[in-house]
């Protein structure tokens, strides 16, 4: 029988933080850790504690924060004495909230499951209510704010097949932690029946935040700026691509440009620290690459725009008739197919998309998603929406009534925060 529990977590942790702050280190000379504002990661405030009532809302990365954003948006004009304090624990999440966020809410970085870092956190904020956004159970974390008696509620929560798996090995242990949570809202039907398996009570689903979102922002002047350098190019975006799918990025471009010899490719890493090596491999295939961070121009010899910045998605989307969502040609799981599909293009994604099954699913019954398997698929799939006009519009208009379709999941989701919200 699995003893693992919360307890057995906690005096692990404690005996362990030697190898959790080599850890650390290593991440901080990998640059996956802000230098400057790492006390915060050690539960040290940067800044002091605004008067008044604050709301704790936390989400892993960049995908969790992004989603959060409408839910703030409606917090702010409904409830605009609340404070909010906004938590995640990747720089590039850290760098888009700085851009993102306004009025009252602010971002810092979620301390380390630690049991001191954690309470050194929560006894300087003294948050009010705490919003958990989707998968990442912190188990100190969330005994230290549970032990407060602050009410803490799981929202878009979402157990992987992986997750699902390794949980039902600590039953006990997966059961504590669902205690936790004083309500649970699973992202889609299937998640609240996990969540209810592994020990969640009364879990609900009233539709996926990721439906919320507005179009993603754009500079209007900067969309005039490229579109006009791009002219009448035939043009596609892949968007949030992981390491191992730029060489089959750069391979479909090829293919494609056989048949459109005037073609230009968007790529828009999910992590742009990646670009030397991205660029590397683009060259390397005998493309000409321009680089966004060089403020380079997108010319007529330019096969591949290397859009290497952060929070400009919004841009590189729009530039492109048809996206390809990246994380779905190699086993990562996909990356979130309504950002495109919100600004009406036509949306492609790989066959590994277990993050977003029942998204993925209901995009292609609507016929707003094409699944390609690899390089030599995406290139055809390219191909054909990008020498079809009439096939093109019907994937643009399909995605775009796609990504409508649950745009009003926080109507039905505001009523049920009301009672810890007022």
């Amino acid at each position: 029988m699995n003893l693992m529990s919360v307890s057995v977590y906690r005096a692990a942790t404690r005996a362990l933080y030697p190898l959790i702050a080599a850890y650390l280190a290593v991440r901080k000379v990998k640059g996956k850790e802000d230098l400057p504002r790492f006390g915060e990661r050690m539960g040290y405030a940067a800044k002091p504690r605004p008067d008044g009532k604050l709301v704790w809302m936390h989400g892993a990365s960049v995908g969790e924060t992004l989603s959060m954003l409408p839910l703030i948006d409606r917090i702010q004009k409904q409830y605009p004495d609340i404070n909010i304090l906004v938590t995640s624990g990747t720089v590039t999440s850290a760098q888009l909230m700085e851009k993102r966020l306004t009025g009252k809410a602010f971002h810092q970085y979620v301390p380390i499951d630690c049991v001191a870092q954690a309470t050194r956190f929560v006894d300087h904020w003294k948050p009010d209510l705490v919003l958990w956004l989707e998968s990442e159970f912190w188990p100190n974390i969330l005994s230290v704010v549970s032990g407060r008696n602050i009410p803490v509620v799981l929202l878009n929560g979402r157990v992987s097949d992986r997750s699902l798996k390794r949980w039902r090995k600590m039953p006990r242990f997966s059961a504590q932690i669902q205690a936790m949570f004083a309500k649970t809202f699973g992202q889609t039907q299937e998640d609240a029946d996990r969540l209810k398996a592994l020990g969640a009570k009364d879990p609900l689903c009233v539709g996926n935040l990721k439906f919320a979102a507005a179009p993603l922002p754009v500079d209007a002047d900067e969309l005039r700026r490229m579109e006009s350098q791009i002219g009448g190019r035939p043009c596609w975006t892949a968007g949030s691509t992981h390491a191992g799918e730029d060489a089959p990025i750069a391979e479909a471009h090829k293919k494609v440009k056989e048949k459109i010899p005037d073609l230009l490719t968007v790529l828009a890493p999910r992590h742009p620290k990646r670009a030397d090596e991205i660029e590397a491999v683009l060259k390397q295939a005998g493309l000409s690459v321009a680089r966004r961070s060089r403020k380079e121009d997108i010319t007529p010899e330019t096969d591949v725009y290397l859009a290497d910045t952060i929070g400009e998605m919004g841009l590189f989307y729009r530039l492109g008739r048809a996206a390809f969502v990246g994380g779905s040609l190699i086993e990562f799981g996909g990356q979130n197919i309504i950002e495109p599909a919100r600004l009406g293009k036509a949306v492609l994604c790989g066959p590994y998309m277990m993050n977003f099954r029942e998204i993925v699913a209901r995009a292609k019954s609507a016929d707003a998603l094409s699944v390609v398997d690899n390089a030599q698929g995406l290139a055809d799939a390219l191909a054909a929406l990008l020498t079809d006009e009439k096939l093109l519009a019907t994937k643009q208009e399909n995605a775009l009534e796609f990504a409508k379709a649950e745009s009003n999941v926080l109507d039905r989701l505001m009523p049920l925060l009301a009672g810890y919200l007022e």
